[in-house]
């Protein structure tokens, strides 16, 4: 024991010389780089030396060459427990107390943080130096009352976690050396004001979340009976989609298409697309010719305001299965509609104007959530029920509905709506008083403006930004962007109805709730 205290005390005080101390740091300009309470750890077992320097630059070093023996071992002994904790290094200074909890490095959190005093726990940073609670408190006591205390026994006391309390001297004296300072203790007014700050911030912060807007239980009721409405209405496992008749999708030109129609998906998932659909001149798609020609074709201007009616009907294998999906699909709006608060109190009239007005509105809002943007497909399901655009167009319908559809599609999905705002978008849809036929317009109007309320608050009070901002504007886009879609679809049932033989394939509820489209 007395030849490590010999290397430790020759080590508080290193030679004059320009050289590097084993372990100890580097000499610069008269003074070594040693942080207080740091500990050099040698790589190979051995005695290690404990420096005890200045952690700032007003705070006097505490080692002298006058150090006892016996204080030079109960240091060593006391910071034995320290180096137990640390990792071997190679001779590097180390320090035995970490930072404050928040400055703490992700590679340090597992690293137990030691008192400085008595080897307790420690909480962080107390007064200059790293220490438990109980140490924190005893040294900010002491320093208030400046208490006297003197050690009964050699004034060299081992504290420890268990005997902290038989020697306040030791203990006291102990707190100076390791580094804290009465200057760090806040006095009776400090203490005052800052009691008053936390207890200003904390009313600023109940004043600030009571003017925070809030739902109220009307207003959640009513999302809860929509959600319920759509939960009911709406099957994610597509299980009723098997009673449909199959989808065809066998026939060349399908083939064609789909291969074709393929092209359209890579070029709406490139980034520098601008115009994706008419640049490769699918205008009157879908169309018997080899996917390589599409480069090359180059439509006209008239084609392109033609190509609703330009549609070859010959082959359009898939009709019959998306009209039973679509038919389904109405009659599942129908059932959410007749949920929405408010909407029986409407005369049947208006509520059958505004069903047909809005139901493949719904059903484009609806089948956003089987769209996926990875291969911009709508998969319901198993692979045989994963339809992609080809198969839209081997229904009847052309790229001036598809295009769109599909950008509107992946548009409404990078929103990343909550289920709430979805049902309540597609309640406001229906509630629309500008629809064709509708009598009691007032009256809709106000059931639609209670749900876009209802919108405006849970957007401010549940949904965080950033992906908040703007968004009630973006969703009401949304619906405009509906009604050009309806329109587009409009158009194409009509010159759907130009051929009987494919007419006939539809369903008696789509004839009835497009009947002023297709008639």
């Amino acid at each position: 024991m007395k030849g490590r205290a010999d290397e430790i005390a020759s080590a508080a005080n290193p030679p004059r010389s320009s050289g590097h101390g084993r372990g100890c740091g580097k000499r610069s300009r008269g003074s070594f780089l040693i942080a207080r309470n740091t500990l050099c750890v040698p790589k190979a077992p051995g005695p290690a030396a404990v420096i005890l320097s200045s952690r700032f630059p007003f705070c006097p070093a505490r080692w002298d060459v006058g150090v006892s023996m016996s204080q030079l071992q109960s240091s060593w002994e006391m910071h034995q427990q320290n180096v137990a904790y640390l990792p071997d290094t190679d001779m590097e200074p180390v320090a035995a107390s970490t930072s404050l909890p928040d400055a703490v490095g992700d590679s340090d959190r597992n690293i137990p943080r030691i008192c400085g005093v008595c080897g307790d726990r420690a909480t962080g940073f107390h007064f200059n130096a790293m220490t438990c609670e109980g140490c924190k408190g005893f040294f900010r006591r002491s320093m208030k009352r400046k208490a006297m205390f003197t050690c009964p026994f050699n004034g060299d006391c081992k504290i420890t976690k268990d005997n902290r309390r038989h020697c306040q001297a030791c203990r006291l004296k102990r707190c100076v050396d390791i580094g804290m300072m009465k200057e760090f203790i806040l006095t009776d007014e400090e203490v005052q004001r800052k009691r008053e700050m936390i207890l200003k911030r904390k009313e600023e912060e109940a004043l600030k979340e009571s003017l925070k807007p809030k739902l109220s239980e009307e207003q959640q009721k009513v999302i809860d009976i929509l959600l319920e409405a759509h939960r009911k209405t709406y099957d994610p496992t597509y299980a009723d989609f098997t009673k449909f008749r199959p989808p065809v999708r066998n026939s060349p030109k399908t083939q064609a298409a789909k291969r074709s129609a393929s092209l359209l998906t890579q070029d709406l998932s490139s980034e520098d697309s601008t115009d994706l659909f008419s640049s490769n001149g699918f205008g009157t798609f879908p169309e018997p010719v080899e996917p390589q020609m599409f480069s090359n074709l180059d439509l006209s201007e008239e084609n392109d305001e033609s190509s609703s009616i330009n549609i070859d009907f010959s082959h359009l294998s898939m009709l019959p299965h998306l009209a039973d999906l679509v038919s389904y699909s109405i009659q599942k709006v129908i059932g959410f509609a007749k949920m929405i608060p408010g909407f029986r109190e409407l005369a049947a009239e208006d509520q059958i104007a505004l069903l047909k007005s809005s139901a493949i509105e719904v059903i484009m809002l609806r089948s956003n959530q089987s769209f996926t943007l990875e291969d911009m497909t709508w998969t319901c399901g198993s692979n045989e029920f994963k339809y992609h655009i080809s198969d839209v167009t081997q229904a009847g319908h052309s790229m001036d509905l598809l295009e769109p559809l599909v950008k509107f599609q992946v548009s409404l999905k990078k929103l990343n709506l909550h289920e709430e705002e979805h049902v309540l978008l597609m309640a406001i849809c229906i509630l629309s008083p500008d629809r064709p036929g509708v009598q009691d317009t007032s009256l809709v109007e106000s059931l639609q403006d209670r749900l876009s309320e209802i919108l405006q608050t849970y957007i401010r009070c549940r949904h965080p930004p950033p992906g908040s901002r703007l968004l009630y504007a973006k969703m009401i886009q949304k619906l405009a962007d509906l009604r050009s879609l309806n329109e587009e679809h409009s158009k194409q049932y009509r010159c759907l109805s130009f051929q009987p033989e494919h007419s006939m394939q539809l369903t008696p509820l789509v004839l009835e709730v497009f009947g002023n489209e297709i008639s």
